[in-house]
């Protein structure tokens, strides 16, 4: 009762601070990102890192990091995705900088989407060309700049399941690059930001963790299938036991 109540003013106030702390950084945001470097993506990142992790302790998700990320390697980072938190949660558990693999349609949402394209590599998954060329330039960045995120659900888990079927990127990028996977797992999310509705917001315990690297030296396309069911079943079963916790 004292929920059903109090969630509306709540998801009002986590967003319009999430609003104004948009619209007081975008000059920043804009005039940094004007230029397309190294660089200014990491003068951004860096802003969106410290900004995400006080942002959740002041509305009621601090992020509580558990397991390790290891320093001094680069890593194709997969994380599961079953809601709109997700998205700011990965940005305050990595401490490193990275690009994320993005849907297109984010650019669209105004203000949000000229700062998101300035730290993702945007894909269009009904285009065979643009998702060779979001491959291509992923590998660039492993190979020159940054860690690779990517959400393989590719969307919302919406299944039932603890993780739903993954799409091959991820992993297609971590064996011809020879990068490891870094397994990052979100078991509270749906708790505090429900993916059925943008309203659906309540403050709580947000867990962020890192599994061990999956090592993928030696491997070769073919054998693609079986990691990707290894790495599903691993964080499968590791969200189940997360969520007795």
């Amino acid at each position: 009762m004292i929920r059903t109540v109090l969630q509306p003013f709540y998801t009002l106030f986590v967003l319009l601070t999430f609003l104004v702390c948009l619209l007081l950084a975008f000059p920043v945001f804009f005039i940094v990102g004007i230029r397309d470097a190294t660089s200014a993506r990491k003068v951004i990142w860096t802003v969106v890192h410290y900004w995400a992790v006080g942002w959740l302790r002041f509305i009621g998700m601090g992020l509580m990091v558990r397991g390790r990320f290891p320093r001094d390697q680069k890593f194709v980072v997969i994380a599961n995705h079953i809601s709109y938190l997700d998205t700011i949660n990965i940005y305050a558990a990595i401490p490193e900088y990275f690009r994320t693999l993005a849907k297109k349609e984010m650019v669209r949402v105004p203000v949000f989407g000229f700062v998101y394209k300035q730290l993702a590599i945007l894909v269009d998954r009904s285009s065979t060309e643009s998702r060779a060329k979001s491959m291509r330039l992923m590998w660039r960045q492993l190979r020159t700049e940054c860690h690779i995120t990517i959400f393989p659900e590719g969307g919302f888990n919406e299944t039932g399941e603890p993780m739903s079927a993954f799409f091959d990127g991820a992993f297609r990028l971590a064996i011809s690059t020879r990068t490891p996977l870094l397994p990052l797992l979100f078991p509270d999310t749906v708790k505090r930001w429900h993916f059925s509705g943008w309203w659906k917001l309540w403050p709580g315990r947000n867990r962020a963790v890192f599994l061990d690297p999956i090592p993928v030296e030696g491997l070769t396309m073919a054998d693609l299938p079986v990691l990707k069911e290894k790495v599903r079943t691993l964080m499968g079963e590791k969200l189940v036991e997360l969520s007795k916790l």
